[in-house]
């Protein structure tokens, strides 16, 4: 079982590297930071693709993340920086440190958790445990898609191929999202991750695996830092920088801790 899942996550991560090349968060994020050099802690960094450009922008840089296969991409990227780190952790239980002038939740990581906890309460624990590791004055930076309409984003009946391609292992194959639901009452989207894979070596692999993510409503995330003594400065709907309305397609919250 756990040399099946080892080549999973290794070619998940691969996966993750051909599929996720976009820049332009990034650099719209960079200008919501500014130029002047800051702490700043990302949580679930995974394989550095936002950290890393953090650090080349000038920034002292610290990554979590509880997937070692992604966290092994990041040296390779950060070759000759001295203003980056990274651990695993599982966010939700262990310590982010303190002192931070920023905190980023980005990449859909808020949509994405997965915790014992469930998906709504590791949310909250999200915003809970950034406020403790943030500097008085310091911005807590959340992105996430968002939409007005859930109803049409998550419900798919039937399959959709979302990975599909060959690893660096030699490992082939693909992972589908079979029938999503959005249940509009307690904002639970469920449907099942298929992975169909075939190693350089033959064996076949075919897990299921059930998923259940959370919906954050802009007003439930809005009460939840207002709980923690956060006062939004800005926020946007896309890396344009237009607000968010039924036309776009984010959620990018700038959010300034007001209390120590």
């Amino acid at each position: 079982m756990l040399k099946e899942e080892t080549i999973i996550a290794d070619w998940s991560a691969d996966m993750y590297e051909l599929d996720e090349t976009e820049t332009y968060d990034v650099e719209f994020m960079l200008s919501c930071l500014g130029t002047t050099p800051k702490r700043i802690l990302e949580i679930a960094c995974g394989s550095g693709r936002i950290l890393v450009p953090l650090a080349n922008a000038g920034h002292t840089v610290a990554g979590l993340d509880m997937d070692e296969a992604m966290l092994r991409k990041i040296p390779a990227k950060a070759e000759g920086l001295d203003n980056i780190t990274w651990r695993i952790a599982d966010v939700i239980v262990d310590d982010w440190g303190t002192g931070y002038d920023v905190v980023v939740i980005a990449g859909n990581f808020l949509m994405n958790i997965v915790s014992k906890e469930g998906p709504e309460r590791a949310q909250k624990v999200l915003l809970e445990k950034a406020k403790p590791a943030l500097k008085p004055g310091g911005m807590l930076y959340i992105d996430y898609n968002y939409t007005f309409y859930p109803e049409q984003w998550y419900v798919h009946p039937g399959e959709r191929v979302i990975w599909e391609g060959t690893d660096s292992h030699g490992t082939s194959g693909r992972m589908l999202l079979c029938d999503s639901t959005y249940d509009g009452a307690t904002g639970l989207i469920r449907s099942t991750r298929r992975y169909e894979l075939k190693t350089a070596t033959g064996e076949k692999i075919r897990k299921e695996m059930p998923s259940v993510k959370h919906f954050v409503k802009l007003e439930q995330i809005h009460t939840w830092l207002a709980e923690e003594g956060f006062r939004i400065k800005n926020e946007y709907g896309d890396y344009a920088g237009n607000p968010i309305s039924e036309a776009t397609g984010r959620a990018i919250i700038c959010a300034v801790l007001t209390e120590a």
